[in-house]
């Protein structure tokens, strides 16, 4: 059916849709499920660890996974719909944002605070269920990516990469906690590849994006002060991240061989931009060699310490 019709629940205007798939279309958009999926992979790891750590088995602790799992993915996805909410002035203006369901109208302002809140709410309850350490991390992962980042520092400082690098490094932690609450080296680890590894990652998006954000008059880096100073930034995180898996060591040489080739050829991948002519082709080459590097490297964590039977 190809008609134009107002829509109660939305409060707008729908062309042309499915009715059949157009909500779970725009809940996927709005909860922005992309990234709902990669922070959970690096919660299921952080979880994964403190089992191998503490010697604890995975059938035993099922119900936790899926409590920790569950919660997390509401507590992100809440987060995730305030964002786009409050964002609805400065998404029309960029490309990869101005067909955000938010923007469109097919859900409401008002629909989509009243989900962002819910889920939020109810995903820090599951997880409470879990631990309440759990439950903080949680929190201090939202907070610090709706307010401190979304409502802050996004709009006013181009440090609000290493803002919202934070919330994206709470994850881990979470699973970690959802197991065991005792301090130990290879949360802090997780936490610290997933802090550093996001900086060189969105900086490089903003490279591709710059004039958008200009457009937008969002405060990225490159956008403020060029692709020379970005460059330079993304390559100094780059080599942050050189040191990290040996804090891992008890993963095994496996995990420290293959760790260190990724981390090195990254750095050299960033070292070549100096020499490149074309940044945004550079830019795009970090940009799709940061996203492989986070699949292989947290897939590697769970493989080298699954037991295989002799």
């Amino acid at each position: 059916m190809s008609k134009t019709e107002i829509t109660p629940e939305l409060g707008t205007k729908s062309t042309s849709f499915n009715k059949d798939t157009t909500w779970i279309t725009e809940l996927k958009a709005l909860v922005k499920i992309g990234i709902v999926n990669s922070n959970l992979i690096t919660t299921f790891v952080g979880f994964w660890l403190a089992l191998h750590v503490t010697g604890s088995s995975f059938i035993n602790n099922i119900e936790a996974f899926i409590l920790t799992i569950v919660g997390s993915a509401l507590v992100i996805a809440g987060g995730a719909v305030l964002n786009n909410w409050y964002d609805v002035d400065i998404d029309p203006v960029m490309k990869r944002t101005k067909l955000r369901p938010t923007v469109t109208g097919r859900i409401s302002l008002k629909v989509a605070f009243r989900i962002g809140f819910l889920l939020s709410v109810v995903g820090h309850a599951f997880l409470l269920t879990v631990s309440w350490q759990a439950a903080l991390w949680a929190f201090v992962g939202w907070f610090t990516y709706v307010v401190l980042y979304t409502m802050w520092s996004k709009r006013k400082y181009t440090l609000n990469t290493i803002v919202g690098s934070i919330s994206g490094a709470v994850p881990p932690l979470i699973g970690w906690t959802a197991v065991s609450q005792e301090l130990h080296i290879i949360p802090v680890t997780l936490f610290s590849i997933m802090f550093i590894w996001q900086i060189p990652h969105f900086l490089a998006l903003a490279m591709k994006k710059s004039e958008e954000y200009k457009k937008a008059q969002v405060p990225m880096l490159p956008a403020v002060y060029g692709f020379d100073m970005t460059k330079r930034q993304i390559v100094i995180y780059i080599a942050c991240l050189l040191p990290l898996p040996f804090f891992m060591f008890s993963l095994g040489k496996a995990f420290l061989i293959i760790a260190s080739i990724l981390n090195i050829a990254w750095l050299i991948l960033g070292v070549m931009g100096f020499f490149m002519k074309d940044d945004l082709k550079w830019a795009n080459i970090i940009f799709i060699y940061s996203l492989n590097y986070l699949t292989i490297l947290f897939i590697t964590m769970a493989i080298v310490t699954i037991d295989f039977p002799l």
